[in-house]
């Protein structure tokens, strides 16, 4: 395990790393979840088998520190992040990023050029306040006291189904609530503007039973690559592996509009 200070009261940001060759691959979770968790078993495939892998827990969550008075907005986040692969001598990695943990790999693109060479996003946040899907999880419609000392993180966790309240119980609850408000508000400008202006290769995964990806042609008209992924709902690595590791691996342009 290694870690790197992310705050000015020494917090740490954690993560764990194989060895291997050619550009990194860091990955990052989604909210309340863990990265090694969702991620191990694509790093192990033959297709990604070799690179050097890197898998982060974001602050709140997982290994890594949990400050009470940190702000875990997405720049918040981004930094944190920032402040590991500095630590870790990393530059021009590939970030494979879920969900909210795709958010902060934009900003993160957006703030730190030097550090990140390529995005792979599945299902990533784009937007501010975005609409009620399959991997929103109603933290941020309670107020911060009811979600961490009332009755919201209870509520929550029988809702969300035991595979996300697995890794969710080792998140903190006002990290994720602070997560989760911050990824509501978003960005300015917006996520999905900081990745339409990214200069470099960018991949987005959409599983098939998530619907259509909002404004899809005008993410394709800025040269981001979307794929769907069949058989596959919001956590594309579990439900198809083997195309998830196929998607990671392959960097060649793929013609707009196409999938």
């Amino acid at each position: 395990m290694k870690q790197a200070r992310f705050d000015s009261q020494g917090s740490f940001i954690r993560w764990v790393e194989a060895d291997g060759d050619g550009a990194p691959l860091v990955y990052v979770h989604g909210l309340g979840s863990a990265s090694t968790v969702y991620h191990a078993h694509i790093a192990g495939r033959p297709e990604l088998a070799g690179r050097r892998s890197l898998f982060v827990d974001l602050p709140g969550h997982g290994i890594s520190d949990r400050p009470a008075d940190f702000g875990y907005s997405l720049d918040d986040h981004a930094d944190a992040l920032a402040a590991a692969l500095d630590a870790a001598g990393v530059s021009g990695a590939e970030l494979v990023a879920h969900s909210m943990g795709g958010a902060v790999a934009i900003v993160l693109a957006h703030r730190r050029r030097d550090l990140v060479s390529r995005l792979v996003l599945t299902e990533a946040n784009l937007d501010p306040y975005p609409p009620r899907v399959e991997g929103s999880s109603g933290i941020a419609s309670y107020g911060e006291d009811e979600y961490v000392n009332g009755v919201g993180h209870a509520r929550v966790l029988a809702k969300v189904g035991p595979l996300w309240a697995a890794t969710m119980r080792l998140a903190d609850p006002l990290a994720l609530h602070r997560t989760a408000v911050g990824l509501a508000h978003g960005t300015r400008p917006t996520m999905r503007r900081m990745l339409m202006d990214l200069d470099i290769d960018r991949l987005y995964l959409q599983g098939a039973r998530s619907g259509e990806l909002a404004d899809r042609a005008g993410i394709e008209a800025a040269g981001v690559r979307v794929r769907t992924v069949p058989d596959a709902g919001h956590n594309v690595m579990f439900d198809n592996a083997e195309a998830f590791a196929t998607a990671v691996a392959d960097h060649a342009p793929a013609t707009p509009g196409t999938r």
